[in-house]
């Protein structure tokens, strides 16, 4: 049998790059949307003619209902998890935090926090030899904005991704002794339409010069960074965090 992929927020962007890479190395795949449902199918579709197996799953990683049963869905489709990619995440219109209000944050928050604990919750009832599973790995998607802070931009964003940092500190030391290994990549500027989103498509073009390498990254270089995490090479990482961000 395949190793099973859970990936959230696959659609797109670096979640669809993860999605193609992990079933082109043997994953059968899990690909989680929530709004962009022919984007999702058009992935299965595209890893199905290469061979693969893969399955789109709806679901709001903000609602613990979705959330439960998603994991269901993907437990009868595809079978016992082996690996969950906290991907799914939002941001929105670049603004100081002077001008944000409190609906913003808990948007945010919701998504990006909120989120990746209740994913890792299920994956952990799977995965964990504490409630009989045979080990697993959780690798987190934060950001650089974690360190930089996005002064100006997106303060709530790196805040969150801020969270998810120490996530993955705690819950790696909670579950190690479980089977179960918990990472993080931290991408830096990434050719992802996320930018658009907070309202400035051009955004990498724009700081790339910053950049130690000179260029904004690409979806599938954070890929291979989150691919080696799960994988058996990494056998001996856990708590620990790539930044794929240029040397930025």
């Amino acid at each position: 049998m395949d190793k099973v992929m859970l990936i959230t927020g696959a659609s797109r962007g670096i979640g669809a790059a993860t999605a193609l890479l992990a079933a082109e190395r043997g994953y059968a795949v899990g690909i989680n949307y929530r709004n962009q449902r022919e984007a999702a199918e058009a992935l299965v579709r595209q890893i199905e003619s290469r061979g693969g197996r893969a399955v789109a799953i709806a679901a709001d990683v903000a609602s613990e209902e979705d959330v439960v049963r998603m994991f269901r869905e993907l437990d009868q489709t595809l079978g016992r998890l082996d690996v969950l990619v906290n991907n799914a995440g939002i941001l929105e219109t670049q603004m100081r935090v002077e001008n944000m209000d409190a609906d913003r944050l808990q948007r945010v928050l919701a998504v990006n926090v909120t989120g990746s604990f209740l994913c890792a919750r299920e994956a952990l009832k799977r995965m964990s030899t504490r409630h009989g599973g045979k080990g697993g790995s959780i690798i987190n998607v934060s950001s650089m904005a974690s360190r930089l802070g996005s002064p100006n931009e997106y303060v709530d964003y790196a805040a969150a991704k801020g969270a998810i940092d120490s996530m993955t500190i705690g819950l790696a030391k909670e579950v190690a002794a479980e089977g179960v290994r918990v990472n993080a990549v931290r991408p830096g500027l990434i050719n992802t339409e996320i930018h658009a989103s907070g309202g400035e498509p051009g955004r990498v073009e724009r700081l790339k010069s910053g950049v130690p390498l000179g260029r904004g990254g690409e979806p599938e270089e954070v890929a291979r960074a989150i691919l080696w995490l799960a994988s058996d090479e990494a056998s001996y990482t856990t708590g620990g965090f790539i930044d794929v961000s240029g040397g930025r």
